[in-house]
């Protein structure tokens, strides 16, 4: 693709290789050359990662933990560490960020760069390589990178590089470098449309870039159009700066301000399930949680907390209600209060695969498709709506003020002390 001014453009994909197993294989050496499986431990759990000796017995991710171990008896399977692979993830983007001019954090273990330009002053390559052998030299672990034309090209090199590779596809060679290889390698690709593909005799990125965007755009609708151009090499997707990755937020001005504390844990805890929906729903992860809140003289502080990749709303609830009660010092009356979710990444909900309740991950999918179906409010958190006793309480409380200040205001009449 060329940039306005005729520029043409240098787009690098780093991708940490097997990324779970390869930080577990840092703290135990034993588990080199072996086959490894990251998961729940139980039978009831799935598969989170897996390295390439497991794979090559069928072992995949979203796998099923029985059936990945009845694929691979011999698998060593450990429970998994999000907060150790979300710290070794910094680290690598810390490594980036030192070195790059613009970088993209994709994923936990994906980074993209634009390198446009570099060329008259270095070399793109040259760059690239040695970037990787820094990365790998720091950090010990393994990391492949396809450096081409544009995002999709280069993630498709990256694919083409693992193990541990690097491959650079220049602008003349795109389509010749494409045409041969599977449609599974084209990243909007998943399983439902492959076997669509697949069942008209479309095997190839060649015989796809060749079928008329007309017929797949009638077949598939605007996804149709999309595949089409990655197809034929061509993407101008944006490298989007990390810095400038949006944040999700809300936040709540009280029409009284308040010092209630069980109201306020509640629609803290209300506030985190609304914009968790949302990152669950944009695909997203957070890995930095702030609350802030307004007291009444509109002093407005804040507290932010880093944290594993997540984007469940029972491990943030937590973590905000901590940071409030760290926050809340003043004992002052509160006028609003809110939170936000920042540097985030896309990514699947991984952590909970390293738990023995697969239920938990199936009552978020049910209540998301709920929400999606009938409203963000249709479900709700029990901790974050007050139940019908505590309104019921609330409401006797107002109604005894109202009482004792109607008989004070009576008494006050009778006595003459009324002014």
């Amino acid at each position: 693709m060329i940039l306005a001014g005729n520029i043409e453009r240098s787009v690098l994909h780093l991708d940490l290789d097997t990324f779970f197993v390869s930080v577990e294989r840092l703290k135990n050496s034993r588990l080199y050359g072996k086959p490894v499986i990251i998961g729940g431990m139980s039978d009831r759990g799935v598969v989170s990662s897996c390295s390439y000796e497991a794979r090559k017995y069928g072992v995949s991710s979203a796998m099923p933990m029985k059936l990945a171990r009845n694929m691979c008896p011999d698998a060593i399977v450990i429970r998994g560490d999000m907060e150790l692979y979300s710290n070794y993830s910094n680290i690598v983007t810390g490594i980036i960020a030192e070195r790059a001019p613009l970088y993209e954090k994709a994923s936990v273990d994906e980074h993209y760069i634009d390198l446009t330009g570099m060329d008259r002053f270095y070399g793109c390559y040259k760059w690239s390589h040695e970037l990787r052998q820094y990365i790998i030299k720091e950090t010990g672990l393994p990391i492949s990178i396809g450096l081409s034309v544009n995002k999709t090209v280069s993630k498709i090199a990256t694919g083409e590089a693992k193990p541990n590779g690097e491959i650079e596809v220049q602008k003349e060679t795109v389509i010749p470098f494409l045409d041969p290889l599977s449609i599974r390698k084209i990243p909007m690709i998943g399983d439902k449309t492959y076997h669509v593909l697949r069942s008209m005799g479309i095997a190839t990125i060649c015989t796809l870039r060749n079928i008329p965007a007309e017929m797949l755009e009638k077949l598939m609708g605007k996804n149709g159009i999309e595949i089409w151009k990655k197809a034929n090499g061509i993407d101008s997707t944006p490298v989007v700066s990390y810095s400038e990755q949006k944040s999700i937020s809300t936040e709540h001005t009280f029409e009284k301000d308040t010092t209630d504390m069980v109201r306020l844990n509640q629609l803290l805890v209300s506030m985190v399930e609304k914009i968790a929906f949302e990152l669950r729903k944009q695909e997203k992860l957070t890995s930095c949680i702030t609350v802030r809140i307004r007291y009444s003289n509109f002093d407005t502080h804040t507290l932010q907390k880093r944290i594993p990749y997540t984007s469940f709303d029972h491990v943030l609830a937590d973590i905000a209600k901590e940071l409030f009660t760290r926050l809340y010092q003043r004992r002052m009356l509160i006028r609003l209060i809110g939170v936000r979710f920042s540097h985030l990444v896309k990514g699947v909900q991984q952590l909970d695969m390293f738990d023995d309740t697969p239920e938990k991950v199936s009552l978020y999918m049910a209540m998301d498709k709920l929400r999606k179906r009938f409203g963000r409010d249709a479900v709700r958190r029990a901790s974050g709506v007050m139940t019908i006793s505590e309104r019921e309480e609330k409401a006797l409380k107002q109604l005894e003020n109202a009482i004792k200040e109607q008989n004070m205001m009576e008494e006050r009449l009778r006595s003459g002390h009324w002014h």
